[in-house]
């Protein structure tokens, strides 16, 4: 007899809880409904750029050729691989032409203050 009387309190109870909650999410619905509706939010930027498609290409001869004028040549070739591995594209020419491979411009250093490819 007291198993079934401790089964209906508890029964009790959960029925409670959940006329409360229907009615708390009810009253929310309604508060929201009354404002004024919240814009929403713009998705953030993907950290890591999308590869370029197609074969992959000589990364060492294409960042040799990128890196070709530059003062200090090994850090210059050390950036612009990792860059190209990731991307499959480097820019032509030994500065800016960034255009022609979008994904070797927007990488950025670690802390996003810095274009990390050369």
């Amino acid at each position: 007899m007291s198993i079934l009387r401790a089964s209906c309190a508890v029964l009790v109870l959960l029925l409670g809880v959940l006329i409360l909650h229907d009615s708390d999410a009810a009253a929310a619905a309604a508060y929201q409904g009354a404002t004024a509706p919240i814009p929403a939010k713009s998705p953030a930027p993907s950290k890591a750029p999308i590869p370029a498609p197609g074969p992959p290409i000589d990364c060492d001869a294409a960042c040799g050729r990128r890196c070709s004028e530059t003062k200090r040549p090994r850090l210059c070739k050390r950036a612009c691989g990792s860059c190209c591995h990731t991307c499959n594209c480097v820019p032509p020419g030994t500065y800016g032409n960034y255009e022609y491979c979008p994904c070797y411009f927007n990488l950025k250093t670690h802390n996003d203050t810095e274009r990390k490819c050369p």
